[in-house]
């Protein structure tokens, strides 16, 4: 076990939520601009996860640790970069399980696919969605009394279709008809998923529906 990689990786993420933090109490800036910021940070930091940690339990102990660190922001009030919204949302503590849950998939099937589409889907096209339907709100419809848009589910969608093709074409040339189809799959049933989740429960539900689909398709 790296003790030096570790808390290197603790020191990086750390920065980011203080970077959130500054921006959120100083910077003014709006607290769902925070609350992306951190999201998609996070998600490119644990992308070297597969290159700098050679096990699940260093991962383990950094998910663990940054999990019971967002409980305590919570139940104490601080990171409100991050936290300080008005709705109900399970979000941030729901993102490093599902980190977790993603690096024991891919350690044991040992193929990056299985660990970058999930976690740049997350990463990236749930905040995309979001913003999308935030600037263009086109046909919102309710899920359990959290509105969304068409708009941001089209856009999940796309996004996810593009950034998996990609890791789909950096790992086979060319690409089969079988994985245009688990390509296009992923990124329908991932745009409908995080449609109907709610209550910050997608962090979770978006990156297991990526592995199903990559399941059902090998």
């Amino acid at each position: 076990m790296n003790v030096l990689v570790l808390l290197g990786m603790s020191v990086a993420f750390l920065s980011l939520f203080a970077i959130s933090e500054w921006l959120y109490v100083k910077g003014k800036v709006a607290v769902e601009i925070t609350r992306k910021i951190s999201h998609i940070g996070t998600g490119i930091l644990t992308l070297v996860f597969p290159v700098v940690l050679t096990n699940h339990w260093e991962v383990l102990i950094l998910c663990s640790s940054f999990l019971i660190l967002l409980v305590l922001s919570i139940r104490f009030e601080f990171l409100k970069g991050i936290n300080n919204v008005e709705r109900t949302t399970y979000g941030s503590v729901l993102y490093p399980v599902a980190v977790y849950l993603v690096y024991l998939v891919y350690a044991e099937t040992g193929n990056l696919g299985h660990f970058y589409a999930p976690i740049l889907i997350l990463a990236i096209c749930d905040p995309v969605a979001a913003l999308v339907g935030r600037r263009w709100p086109l046909i919102p419809f309710s899920v359990a009394g959290e509105t969304k848009t068409v708009a941001g589910s089209v856009a999940f969608s796309l996004s996810a279709f593009f950034i998996t093709g990609i890791i789909w074409m950096m790992e086979s040339e060319p690409l089969s008809v079988q994985s245009i189809f688990t390509v296009l799959a992923i990124a329908l049933i991932s745009a409908l998923t995080e449609a109907v989740s709610r209550k910050g429960w997608d962090n979770l539900s978006i990156p297991l529906s990526v592995l199903l689909v990559i399941w059902m398709g090998s």
